[in-house]
């Protein structure tokens, strides 16, 4: 007989088995409909099964699904395009998640400066795999699985610029803190990392898979805070809720990397691509972006008003709040008893990842919730 449950434990679920979802909303086996404002971690961001990312993924499914990396595809170059022209201008590495993409411009960089240092933030997180975990300085994530690829540096954020040096291969940054509970990095400390890069012939690495694809205003991140890196890693919400990330770099940077460098069998299949564009051509838009903004504001605005909350930070809707209270239970409680779903970073802060298409009725319908568990 198979085991009651099949999986190895390797996640901490809620007793909730989704079946369906509509835009901000989703529904459980048992017929309960909840209010989503975590987005699969940011990973729905235009809500679930935005109609144009469905209609691109079953025409494309009809026609060519797989071809493997020694062929192009149609909708694969296409994206790779639509990338290039949106953000560094040079040229694209396509993975199937974050950690890949980082482990891509972890590679790049030690390519271009063999034997170099990758400086990391504490309390930054790049993902599972082995060099993005070296990269992902937190003790508890690292520890059960020393020793880890060596080379790696994790400073504070605001010690990066002094971090780096001629032996630095690559600073890689989140723009906003993500995983330990969105903490945005000061504009300041960003652009004298990029100085001090530039000084050191060092590569500046932005981490957006969390904070691009408009999660923060703008399609990237890097675009409201001055400062351009040379390469950056996207993911989540590229793909509209299917597996995609990608390594994006400046042209000067394009041909580091040589043919049997690297490789992925799957990825920037034509589906995925396909999808990605879909979403793309919604989340690519000015009108939206400013609607994300104005959500943003108001949605902090009024997590602001609870006696509860300590305080609110970040861009967009990227939004993370430390409370008085037990972050991990209010999350669950939000859940179970009000079919709101949030999450919790830390033992006192709370993650808002609504879609990005969210409505000022499901903000207020959100804080209303949560207000009957805080309060």
């Amino acid at each position: 007989m198979p085991p009651a449950d099949p999986f190895l434990p390797t996640y901490a679920r809620y007793p909730v088995t989704f079946v369906r979802g509509e835009g901000s909303r989703l529904w459980d086996d048992e017929g309960n409909e909840y209010l989503d404002f975590l987005c699969g971690l940011s990973v729905t961001s235009l809500g679930h099964c935005h109609p144009d990312v469905v209609a691109a993924v079953r025409e494309q499914a009809g026609l060519l699904m797989h071809t493997g990396n020694l062929f192009s595809n149609e909708p694969g170059v296409a994206l790779a395009e639509r990338l290039v022209e949106s953000s560094l201008g040079g040229g694209v590495f396509f993975t199937n998640s974050g950690a890949e993409a980082n482990e891509a411009a972890i590679k790049l960089a030690r390519k271009r400066r063999t034997g170099g240092d990758i400086v990391s933030v504490h309390g930054g997180f790049h993902g599972r795999t082995y060099g993005a975990l070296s990269a992902t300085p937190q003790e508890s994530k690292q520890a059960p699985f020393a020793p880890l690829v060596p080379g790696f540096r994790a400073v504070a954020d605001e010690a990066l610029p002094g971090a780096v040096d001629e032996r630095t291969a690559a600073v890689i940054v989140e723009p906003i803190r993500a995983e330990t509970g969105v903490h945005p990095v000061a504009p300041e400390v960003l652009r004298a990392t990029r100085e001090a890069c530039d000084r050191a012939g060092a590569l500046l690495i932005f981490d957006e898979v969390q904070t691009g694809m408009g999660r923060t205003g703008s399609l990237w991140a890097y675009e409201q805070l001055g400062v351009v890196p040379d390469a950056m890693t996207t993911a989540k919400a590229l793909g509209g809720g299917l597996p995609i990330g990608a390594l994006v770099t400046t042209p000067a940077l394009r041909d580091v990397l040589a043919p049997g460098d690297h490789g992925s069998t799957f990825a920037g299949g034509p589906v995925v691509a396909a999808a990605a564009l879909a979403s793309f051509d919604v989340i690519d838009d000015a009108d939206l972006m400013l609607a994300v903004r104005d959500a943003g504001e108001r949605l902090r605005g009024l997590l602001e008003q609870f006696a509860e909350v300590v305080s609110v930070r970040g861009l967009g809707l990227m939004i993370g709040c430390d409370i008085t209270g037990d972050a991990p239970a209010i999350a669950r409680r939000a859940l179970l008893e009000e079919r709101l779903v949030i999450n919790a970073t830390g033992p006192s802060t709370l993650r808002f990842l609504p879609p990005l298409t969210v409505s000022g009725a499901e903000i207020d319908d959100a804080i209303a919730r949560l207000g009957r568990i805080l309060g």
